[in-house]
């Protein structure tokens, strides 16, 4: 399809260093998130940690964002076994690792007297969550399998339905505006539902059909992909727009506005990153130390989660502590530091040669230059 009728398109480059550097901030306001119902009371939680869960919405659109530029930029959709191989690769090492940690641990607890609640550890949620399809359907409680992997599980539905919006995205390329309309459209209607049938408004959408959550949310990010591409600002305007929309996305959250007002804000946050790299501005986002980072932030994200259960249960089971003591700071501190180096090392170690295995065995790499640069770029469309 030809859309020179549109405005003209001037191409990102093929690396957005900001949207990977960004990645850890933001899945580190999730782990934040986290910690903090542990140093305060849950009802106490206001303010930017408290909105800081919605890291995950900023992924998705991200996530949207950035499979448009590896995949749509041309005329065709690209070929879905490929496509599919390529995402299942970069998803799947990390996930398996811990989810099989996870098992492990809750087959060890009972020799070390850990006390687990009756039936929440079952073989249906494990299942569900080998699977990633554990955000697919309703249900009344959490899978406690691993809580974060939720994200990964709506992340796989987007993926399987990727040809439906690569058609989308393809006929209104030249229309982003109406791209954008229509996820706001979706984010709607959604939401209205979500909050008939389950009483919370879309972005408190998680292990019950979560997967309602991504499906506006990708398309966002498809829609400004586009946008994007008919703006070519200076740098100091990059630099300008992008310090604008942080500060409105952190003020937002700090003054703990609704949900959905700080998804529409992520937004214009994610495009003012991408036209950063577009004007060529150098940020510390681009730091090697931010990049590596940003790499690691998805195994950030889904090991932060277990290493708080063990922490917690190896304190009451080994110190006497009551189940519901309060961590200090410096105990947050370490348990922090801790977390980080498992995630370099998972990442290094697990994630890396596991994509890279996964990739050699499901789609062989040919000798086409587009797939060549595909494999380079593809990791930077990951939810974390």
């Amino acid at each position: 399809m030809n859309d020179r009728s549109g405005p003209i398109r001037v191409p990102f480059p093929d690396v957005l260093d900001p949207l990977t550097g960004v990645r850890f901030f933001l899945a580190l306001g999730v782990v934040l998130f986290h910690y903090q119902l542990q140093w305060t009371l849950p009802d106490e939680a206001v303010g930017l940690l408290d909105r800081a869960r919605l890291g995950v919405d900023v992924f998705f659109i991200l996530s949207g964002f950035i499979l448009t530029h590896v995949y749509l930029q041309g005329d065709g959709v690209p070929d879905y076994r490929r496509f599919l191989a390529a995402r299942f690769a970069r998803i799947y090492p990390a996930h398996l690792f811990i989810l099989l940690g996870m098992l492990g641990l809750v087959l060890l607890a009972p020799l070390f007297g850990v006390g687990l609640e009756p039936g929440r550890f079952n073989p249906a949620d494990f299942a569900g969550t080998l699977l990633l399809v554990q955000a697919w359907f309703p249900r009344e409680t959490m899978v406690l399998w691993n809580g974060p992997a939720w994200s990964l599980s709506a992340e796989w539905f987007a993926y399987l339905a990727f040809p439906a919006y690569a058609a989308l995205a393809l006929r209104l390329r030249a229309r982003p505006w109406v791209i954008i309309a229509l996820a706001a459209i979706l984010f709607v209607a959604l939401d209205a539902f979500y909050r008939a049938q389950f009483g919370r408004v879309l972005p408190r959408a998680e292990d019950s059909m979560g997967i309602l959550r991504i499906v506006p949310e990708f398309l966002y990010g498809i829609g400004l992909y586009y946008l994007g591409q008919r703006w070519t600002p200076s740098p100091r305007v990059s630099v300008m727009g992008a310090l604008a929309t942080t500060a409105a996305l952190l003020t937002l959250m700090q003054l703990g506005a609704d949900d959905r007002i700080i998804v529409a804000a992520a937004g214009p946050f994610v495009l003012s990153l991408a036209l950063l790299a577009k004007a060529r501005v150098r940020s510390c986002l681009s730091h090697p130390v931010a990049l590596f980072a940003g790499e690691a932030s998805f195994a950030l994200y889904l090991v932060h989660i277990p290493i708080l259960m063990v922490w917690r249960n190896a304190a009451q089971a080994f110190f006497g502590w009551p189940g519901d003591y309060r961590m200090g700071m410096a105990e947050l501190a370490a348990m922090l530091v801790l977390t980080l180096a498992a995630a370099a090392a998972i990442h290094v170690f697990v994630e890396r040669p596991g994509r890279r295995l996964l990739r050699a065995w499901m789609a062989p790499q040919r000798a086409d230059p587009v797939e060549a640069r595909r494999s380079i770029h593809s990791d930077q469309g990951e939810p974390f």
